[in-house]
């Protein structure tokens, strides 16, 4: 009997020492034991796996995309229309365009247009002293009128207007063939204030200051 039980100790042990040794080893899929697995080492980047630190390159927000540039069908860019006719800057009046306002004028009174002529006053004809009706009745006995003008004077500034004066000799001939002759200057202005018409910045006459001379 204590033979039995010393036998049966000694196989108890050996089976335990080889089930140790099969927990100790890892076997690979074709038999053969796995080595031992390294230790893993401490994540060098955050949880997401990003580095910590950007590497070479632009580092800053994303460069906003450049609008794609129209081309024509040859592959020439199509560039923006032209800036508005009111955007644009118009060139002054010069004297000789004040010289040519009253060459106009009288122009007009020997068609017969007195609605033109009257309109070349400032003011929309009112700077004349007269309604347009008494205006063309004042050439009711005049057949012709002609006009000799000298150099005008320089370009004089006011508040928000600019002037000049245009020496001028007439001659008017009447319905009964007589010849009347005048001498003196017009004075045409225009405005230069900001929010002036187009109209208002042209030169318009203003006043006239005609003698009748011998």
């Amino acid at each position: 009997m204590r033979i039995s039980f010393l036998l049966t100790l000694s196989l108890v042990a050996l089976l335990a020492t080889a089930c140790g040794k099969d927990a100790a080893q890892h076997t690979a899929a074709d038999g053969t034991p796995d080595k031992q697995l390294p230790t893993p080492t401490g994540a060098s980047g955050g949880v997401t796996g990003m580095p910590d630190r950007p590497g070479p390159g632009p580092v800053g927000p994303p460069v906003a995309e450049q609008p794609e540039v129209p081309v024509d069908e040859n592959g020439t860019p199509l560039l923006p229309e032209a800036v508005p006719g009111d955007a644009q800057t118009t060139a002054e009046p010069t004297p000789e365009d004040a010289v040519a306002v009253i060459r106009d004028y009288y122009d007009a009174i020997n068609s017969g247009d007195f609605v033109r002529a009257y309109g070349l006053w400032s003011d929309g004809g009112r700077s004349s002293g007269q309604s347009a009706p008494q205006f063309a009745a004042g050439f009711a006995d005049i057949t012709g009128v002609s006009v000799e003008m000298q150099s005008p004077g320089a370009v004089d500034a006011a508040a928000g207007s600019r002037y000049i004066e245009v020496p001028v000799a007439i001659t008017t001939t009447r319905r009964d063939g007589s010849q009347h002759r005048l001498t003196g200057t017009y004075t045409l202005r225009r405005a230069v204030v900001d929010g002036a018409t187009p109209e208002q910045r042209q030169w318009r006459i203003g006043s006239a200051d005609l003698r009748e001379t011998q």
